[in-house]
């Protein structure tokens, strides 16, 4: 089985991939390998059960058309300051200028018109200052925000964009492993169930995303890819009520903080915001369970939850970064029972675990209802744990009540963003015919820098296709 372009993971980066290709005119064939389905058949039962099943064999949260895109609280960073190191690669303004080329594409599909987050006014000046005083830096960054409902239906116009356009999307497939041929890329060996094919191509693209972060990574030792081992973040999802917020979330809607608390001065920030959002719960391969967030346009709760993330770096000779935030999941896990972990913060002050009772008889009312009341901190790594309250602390002068003593902590919030593919500044890695995108190249975090890879990846590739004629 041949084709021009393989596409290997219909997360935002190859989406737009392919779609910046057609778009230009591109002649070529193009198929985009998902080993999920399609975004019209995926569906949470947790919606109807009321409790994360366990879905096999894979996650409909994670994987699927769009990735976890589709579901998603569906923020569009619109600042080249937040989304990974890209902006290293192909220069700030350029990023930028991506930024606003790749915004107007969402908007053409749909995408909500008001912009969340315009850093003006007295308030906000107050919130900077409060920041400054407790040693943390506010991000500027515009948001649009699509809403996990609207951010669907935005890709489901896209994925039957790209079908009438003659791309090919094979789903239920996933690519066991790469050809190579010496250190050319010739394609990927394909597998649905016991039925196995190869697929050769001219140009072949990862763009697994952040599940497929560990299969690029026993790639890139079985084939030579050159990488270096890079940053995962091991934290939490804190939740309190919308009035603790009340502030920020009307005059930012996300506020962006980023922190070098003492004594271990690791870089901590907050992330993914969600006001009146749910918390939630999103499983991995080996049935590992994280937490996460959604905000829906419509449908609201009365709290607000975001992530405090540590970033960890590791230096020779250890280089599994993703196996060792894993762990910390994996014995989180074994502690709820193979459900997500919530404790109040005060608990933790107190040096005791939390129980149901407790949780039961707060004003808070915990947002994900199969939660299990525990102790986070017998599982999370001592120094994470020092991160987080510290900075949790520093985040209580920006927002007074923010460290209160019901505020909880669900744990674990994974980010797996480690193993970054060197690559020069067209994309092009030390595979000749293989390229690498989107969070699992350990370049983007999140969907606009990721969806901005996707579409430098297009106009790279309908450039070769040009030029070579």
């Amino acid at each position: 089985m041949n084709t021009d372009i393989l596409i290997v993971g219909a997360g935002p980066a190859g989406i737009f991939t392919a779609l910046e290709l057609i778009r230009k005119g591109s002649r070529q064939k193009i198929m985009i390998v998902e080993k999920g389905v399609s975004i019209n058949q995926r569906h949470c039962p947790k919606a109807v059960t009321g409790k994360c099943m366990n879905c096999k064999p894979y996650c409909h949260i994670t994987t699927g058309f769009s990735g976890a895109g589709a579901f998603s609280d569906g923020k569009l960073s619109l600042s080249y300051e937040v989304g990974g190191r890209l902006p290293e690669l192909i220069g700030e303004d350029f990023a930028q200028q991506m930024i606003h080329y790749t915004d107007r594409i969402y908007l053409d599909f749909g995408a909500d018109s008001h912009i969340e987050g315009q850093l003006e006014g007295e308030e906000i000046k107050a919130i900077r200052l409060r920041a400054i005083k407790a040693g943390l830096k506010l991000v500027d960054c515009p948001i649009r925000h699509l809403g996990t409902e609207k951010a669907r239906e935005l890709y489901l116009a896209i994925e039957q964009e790209l079908s009438r356009k003659g791309v090919e999307l094979l789903f239920g497939w996933s690519c066991e492993t790469l050809l190579l041929e010496g250190s050319h890329c010739i394609g990927g060996l394909l597998s649905r169930g016991k039925e196995q094919r190869e697929v050769r191509a001219k140009e072949t693209v990862i763009a697994t995303g952040r599940r497929g972060a560990e299969w690029l990574e026993k790639q890139c030792e079985q084939h030579g890819i050159a990488h270096q081992p890079g940053t995962v973040d091991i934290g939490v999802r804190v939740e309190v009520r919308n009035e603790v917020m009340e502030t920020i979330n009307r005059v930012l809607y996300e506020g962006k903080l980023v922190g070098y608390p003492k004594p271990f001065k690791d870089k901590v920030r907050t992330f993914c915001q969600n006001p009146g959002g749910f918390v939630s719960q999103e499983n991995y391969d080996n049935q590992l369970a994280v937490v996460n967030g959604h905000s829906y346009k419509e449908t609201k709760s009365d709290n607000t939850n975001l992530a405090i993330l540590v970033s960890h770096n590791f230096n020779e000779p250890f280089n599994q970064p993703i196996a060792y935030a894993q762990k910390v999941g994996e014995l989180t896990n074994m502690l709820a029972a193979g459900h997500i972990l919530v404790q109040r913060y005060g608990d933790i002050l107190d040096g005791k675990r939390t129980w149901q009772k407790e949780l039961n008889r707060s004003n808070l009312r915990y947002t994900l209802p199969d939660a299990v009341a525990g102790d986070i901190t017998a599982a999370m790594p001592y120094r994470a744990m020092t991160d987080i309250i510290q900075f949790m602390q520093a985040m209580d002068q920006v927002v007074p009540g923010f460290a209160g003593t019901e505020t909880l902590l669900y744990s674990p919030e994974l980010k797996f963003y480690s193993n970054r593919i060197r690559m020069d500044e067209r994309l092009n890695t030390n595979i000749s015919g293989l390229h690498c995108l989107g969070d699992s190249s350990g370049w983007t975090r999140g969907l606009m820098m990721a969806s901005v890879m996707g579409v430098l990846m297009g106009r790279y590739l309908y450039e070769n296709e040009t030029r070579d004629g």
